[in-house]
């Protein structure tokens, strides 16, 4: 029986272990915190320590051991890319040069794929079930990995591919024409059951069910995510003669993995049809694996690991083998690039392609309420002319750099009412036909505008190495009679007639296309230029997947625009770095060797938004509410309201008086620096601050909240006051140092004028203030915080009310992504450096992959019932 020291430390030992990265970091920083408070460990003590730490550490492993699907064998190592024999790669490969791709481009596309494949089940085996999830980013050339992926399985032994393409025909239609124009460079090799033809989805074979495949050949399906498809794929795999079906080996690729597939019914066995039907379709083939494909994961990695209540029957659309995340593209732009982060790097300045609508725009744009759907007409706003205008702009420009055989779309999403599109179409129509004759002559208010919009856009996102876009007023004008000729005003829903609807595939189209769902989710836009986007959701998966902005826009990278309300901008720019943190905790099953089945992907939540449909989360639960590792700053600020203003500055002074009336500080490079500040203090100084609630993922109530319950391991805390070079002082004193240097900060120029958002406040510099040693290797904030002692860190910064932009440098390029802060007294920000580790921080939900204890569960049915219901 252990002693009660040492059963003391062994709960401090459990308690603090998701802090640190070891067991014995814990126990030493156990031991630290305990001397500061009780002086040197005796050796018995030691000893005791020690022993706690062998109790904790069986403990750990005896909960190993019990999990069987916890503890999985590394993946085999079957493949090793591409070889000699690897025709469709090789033939992919040569095509892709012929589109116009560089070799580096290519070179990360088969890095990637390779991948990929390695994780794939070994096709050279009789029986397998693999499961995985592959996540991109939108509109990032996800069907570019899933082609290469296709050609190399293929090249090693897979000889049945089939695709879940979309829940539309569209998408369907789109993918088939993709696949069999970049992978079916062998043609007499492959067997399709499906065509782009409207009537070529898939059917049940006239002989039943699915032939012998042939040495090197391989058989393809591309068909519709639909209950009444999938019913009829599974009869066919049923109907398969066994001696067929042994020899078939199945990669079954699950495109917008997220949307449908998820079982979304209230209960685990009243499953959806579409989950159903896959579900049994994977159960009925011998060797199958399963990789579903999306930009957003959240309802993956929510799927309950064990639904039936046990640890022997895995959910077979759970990623159980792997999850890998795609790399950045080169030359790619998504939430990150488009809309910064909430903890950007000062002086990475995101593209300025963002412009707010006024606040009275939305509602005369868009009714909310679907007894008005029918009824109200939206009206021509000057945002909405502002967005037409640059895109025709935009059209020139692209037909002046020689790229007139190209398509150049415009985007318009503001409502989901079907018949709210056909009248913003037709409001657009008329606008653009009633001043063409103007715009062609080079006459008249119109053109007027035209060129107010061109000057003033053409700094905003100019080329790298340039000042403004280098294309003038005059050659805009010499092109845009041929933009306006060409200009189409095409619909895009669900009710749009076939005929009607966009095709990319002839002639170069140019048009600004209004739509609904279809263009929210999967549908391509070729040589989108300029989105006017107001359609909203509280969903983080939906919101995402409406960016169909993101992407590539090479040879026009300066050109795209985004009009839209400043909401959405705010949300969009927290999901950035949700994003990036999801991509990190995937990064630590390579790292770590570890699989979906030993360590859960966590989902940071923020207030006010659902990270996706409650029916998909309904195993997830909130793992934690913790800040450890993590840095915080405050960028958004009510630089108007003088009440928050200077209550701030007060807090600020009495947390200065109270640490020099205990502490001398030192002159550090960086500022001045206070060590060993007790907590209370820091807690009564972040109390008393008001933090604007425009941050949507740093919340004073969770701030204070973490700190309460970690208080004993934040015990004692250095404190600076950074310091600039400014010669501006405050108009205050800040208690007892006086009228101190302020700092510059000026705010985004697209932006509330209710807030002021400076984007960024820390620099990685700031946080060695108080660091042992000097980083070496990589330049990033995980580096720079190695750096630190284990002791948190609370960083003051004394901004100018005025805060002008920086002047001109010497090329005469002023930036005009920023204006003065013009705050009403001088501000007070703050950055936190929590010592820990960061992936064990947030409010997270992640789903359960503890496999229930046999004895704790009732028997459950030992197949799928199926689930039968009216065709999709």
């Amino acid at each position: 029986m252990p002693s009660p020291q040492i059963e003391t430390f062994a709960t401090q030992l459990r308690q603090r272990r998701a802090n640190y990265g070891t067991l014995e970091e814990t126990a030493v920083a156990c031991r630290r915190e305990m001397e500061g408070m009780f002086g040197p460990f005796s050796l018995e003590m030691i000893a005791n320590l020690t022993a706690a730490v062998d109790i904790v550490r069986a403990e750990i492993q005896d909960v190993e051991v019990l999990r069987r699907h916890s503890i999985v064998d590394l993946p085999e190592d079957w493949y090793k890319g591409p070889g000699s024999n690897s025709h469709h790669w090789t033939a992919l490969h040569e095509y892709l040069k012929t589109k116009g791709w560089n070799l580096d481009t290519i070179g990360s596309l088969d890095r990637a794929s390779t991948e990929v494949v390695s994780l794939l089940g070994n096709p050279g085996r009789d029986k397998f079930a693999c499961r995985g999830l592959v996540v991109g980013y939108v509109q990032s050339g996800k069907t570019a990995n899933m082609t290469a992926v296709m050609a190399k399985a293929v090249d090693a032994g897979y000889n049945m591919i089939i695709v879940l393409g979309g829940v539309t025909n569209k998408l369907r239609k789109q993918t088939q024409d993709r696949f069999e124009q970049d992978v079916l460079r062998h043609r007499t090799l492959w067997q399709l059951y499906t065509t782009s033809a409207p009537g070529g989805d898939f059917v049940q074979p006239a002989n039943g069910g699915f032939v012998m495949p042939a040495e090197g050949h391989a058989q393809l399906i591309v068909m519709k995510k639909e209950g009444s498809r999938l019913k009829q794929l599974r009869q066919t795999i049923c109907r398969t003669p066994p001696v067929v079906l042994r020899q078939l080996k199945v990669l079954l690729i699950d495109d917008e993995c997220d949307q449908a597939s998820v079982n979304s019914a209230r209960g685990e066995y009243d499953m959806t049809r579409i989950n159903a039907e896959i579900r049994q379709v994977l159960a009925a083939l011998p060797a199958v694996t399963y990789v579903g494909y999306t930009a957003t994961p959240f309802a993956n990695v929510f799927i309950n690991p064990y639904p039936y209540g046990n640890d022997d029957d895995l959910d077979d659309l759970y990623p159980r083998d792997f999850i890998t995340a795609l790399e950045r593209p080169i030359g790619y732009f998504g939430a990150l690039e488009v809309f910064g982060s909430d903890s950007a790097e000062e002086g990475s300045e995101e593209r300025d392609m963002i412009r707010l609508l006024q606040e009275d725009e939305p509602e005369r744009l868009r009714t909310t309420s679907p007894k008005d759907k029918e009824s109200f007409h939206p009206e021509m706003t000057r945002s909405l002319e502002d967005a037409i205008l640059w895109f025709l702009a935009s059209c020139a420009i692209r037909h002046a750099r020689g790229q007139e055989g190209e398509h150049m779309s415009m985007l318009v999403h503001s409502s989901q009412f079907v018949r709210q599109h056909k009248y913003m179409s037709e409001l657009i129509r008329n606008w653009v036909e009633q001043r063409k004759s103007d715009l062609i002559s080079r006459v008249g208010e119109p053109t007027a505008r035209l060129q107010e919009i061109f000057e003033d856009e053409r700094e905003r996102t100019a080329p790298a190495g340039q000042d403004r876009i280098p294309e003038d007023f005059d050659m805009v004008l010499a092109h845009l009679p041929a933009v306006l000729d060409a200009l189409r005003y095409p619909v895009e829903n669900g009710e749009t007639d076939e005929a009607l609807r966009l095709d990319y595939t002839g002639d170069p189209v140019t048009c600004i296309v209004v739509g609904g769902t279809v263009l929210a989710r999967g549908l391509t836009l070729e040589g989108l230029c300029v989105s006017f986007f107001l359609r909203t959701s509280k969903q983080y998966d939906t919101l995402l997947q409406m960016g169909r902005w993101f992407g590539y826009r090479r040879g026009y990278e300066d050109l795209p625009r985004l009009w839209t309300t400043e909401d959405l901008a705010s949300r969009f720019r927290s999901l950035a770095v949700i994003e990036e943190e999801i991509r990190e905790d995937i990064a630590v099953y390579r790292e770590n060797k570890l699989t979906p089945r030993d360590f859960a992907v966590k989902v940071r939540s923020i207030p006010g938004m659902a990270i996706t449909a409650a029916a998909k989360m309904k195993h997830a639960f909130r793992t934690s509410m913790s800040f450890s590792g993590k840095h915080v700053q405050t960028i958004r600020f009510d630089h108007r309201d003088s009440e928050i203003v200077g209550g701030n500055w007060n807090a600020a002074s009495e947390l200065v008086d109270l640490m020099l009336a205990t502490t001398v500080p030192t002159e550090e490079n960086r500022g001045l620096l206070f060590r060993d500040i007790p907590f209370q203090s820091v807690r009564r100084f972040l109390a008393a601050t008001e933090i604007s609630d425009e941050h949507m993922d740093l919340k004073k109530t969770h701030l204070i909240r973490y700190l309460d319950e970690a208080e004993s391991s934040l015990a004692r805390w250095n404190v600076a006051v950074i310091r600039t070079q400014s010669a501006t002082k405050s108009a205050r004193p800040l208690g007892g140092l006086g009228l101190v240097p302020t700092m510059r900060r000026s705010r985004l120029r697209e932006a509330s004028p209710r807030y002021a958002d400076i984007k960024a406040l820390m620099s990685k510099a700031d946080i060695l203030i108080d660091a042992d040693r000097k980083p070496e290797g990589k330049e990033d904030w995980t580096t720079y915080k190695s750096c630190r002692p284990a002791t948190p860190l609370l960083l003051l910064y004394l901004i100018d009310a005025r805060s002008d932009p920086q002047e001109r440098n010497s090329s005469g390029d002023k930036p005009p992504s920023r204006v003065a802060l013009d705050a009403v007294s001088d501000i007070v920000g703050f950055g936190i450096v929590f010592p820990g580790q960061k992936d064990r921080s947030g409010g997270y939900f992640s789903v359960d992959i503890e496999a229930p204890a046999l004895e704790e569960t009732e028997e459950s049915e030992d197949q799928i019932e199926e689930v039968e219901g009216t065709d999709a």
